[in-house]
């Protein structure tokens, strides 16, 4: 099994096929930097569908890779996603194929990706009321846009997971109201800690809600239980409502990282593979693919054996002024 410096396996990739998002949410795109004059990526400038193929099953025959999900940017924005899901189920052989989306656009393209191969969704949504939805998103767009997103997947028969960034001062009189919006049918609601991606949020610790915090605040109304990981390395601590009407999720990169089972990598859409959420730059893949010399099986060896990443965990040291890739090119 290829491993990297901690031991730790390459099992799954999160692939952004675009930079661009019809959101301006203010922990990744705030509209005052990406404007409309921003510089994002020129078509020539993305990864073909052919090229995601190839760094897909290198990773698979090299890595044993298990997990993709597909991610942006807001995926559905990019032209014919339908195509390259049906193209890496049955040219990968990868079953598990999941996408991150703001859910605006899944009532058009929801029934089209499940029958390309498409096998779950998350949708993040960080408010149910209209006007912080609106003050987060930067748009004028509603709650409704997403909650009629999220039906269409289901009636398309996609699973569904919420995520929600949690923020101090943004949003946490929203954490109960969406406990209680979804408990109970089948959708999963994962609560997220305001994380330090990027440069451009200008995040602080302070703004931090922490997971003991979210999970204290939950349990006092709706009793919780822990809940045993579904899979190896899930970024999600799980927790189950004691009556039976289903779970939640906290992600904790902040206040209780889990480096030590990180087994993620990503690929941004021009080509660059990340071996860290919070890396400051990626290893350009498209450039190997492109030019003669290192095959793209050797190349995501090389890069994964030597991956000593743990950030979560030093981020508190003389991290402060570490530039780091953008959210809206990582991809989550």
């Amino acid at each position: 099994m290829l491993t990297d410096k901690r031991n730790r396996p390459l099992r799954d990739l999160r692939i952004s096929v675009t930079d661009q998002c019809n959101l301006r949410c203010r922990y990744c795109m705030p509209k005052e930097i990406f404007d409309d004059h921003f510089p994002f990526l020129g078509q020539d400038q993305l990864l073909t569908f052919d090229e995601i193929v190839q760094i897909v099953h290198a990773c698979r025959t090299t890595a044993d890779l298990k997990k993709l999900r597909i991610t942006g940017g807001e995926p559905l924005l990019r032209k014919n996603l339908p195509d390259l899901i049906g193209r890496l189920r049955r040219e990968t052989k990868i079953d598990d194929i999941a996408m991150t989306t703001n859910g605006i656009l899944l009532p058009k393209k929801a029934h089209v990706l499940k029958e390309a191969g498409l096998s779950r969704v998350s949708v993040s949504l960080d408010s149910l009321n209209n006007s912080r939805f609106q003050a987060i998103t930067g748009r004028t767009l509603k709650v409704e846009h997403v909650l009629n997103g999220i039906k269409a997947a289901e009636d398309a028969g996609l699973p569904v997971k919420i995520n929600m960034v949690v923020k101090k001062g943004m949003n946490e009189e929203d954490i109960l109201p969406m406990v209680e919006q979804f408990k109970g049918t089948g959708v999963i609601v994962r609560f997220i800690e305001y994380m330090d991606v990027g440069n451009a949020n200008g995040w602080k610790l302070d703004h931090v809600i922490t997971k003991a915090e979210i999970v204290e605040m939950i349990n006092a109304v709706h009793p919780l239980e822990e809940a045993p990981a579904n899979t190896p390395g899930e970024t999600a601590s799980r927790y189950q409502f004691k009556d039976g009407s289903g779970e939640i999720g906290v992600i904790s990169s902040v206040s209780d990282a889990f480096c030590a089972a990180c087994n993620r990598a990503r690929l941004t859409a021009d080509g660059q593979f990340i071996t860290c959420l919070f890396a400051s730059k990626g290893h350009d893949l498209k450039a190997v693919l492109r030019n003669e010399g290192e095959s793209i099986d050797s190349a995501i060896a090389r890069i994964w054996t030597g991956r000593k990443d743990q950030y979560s965990e030093d981020r508190l040291k003389q991290t402060a002024d570490r530039k780091k890739v953008e959210m809206h090119r990582v991809g989550g």
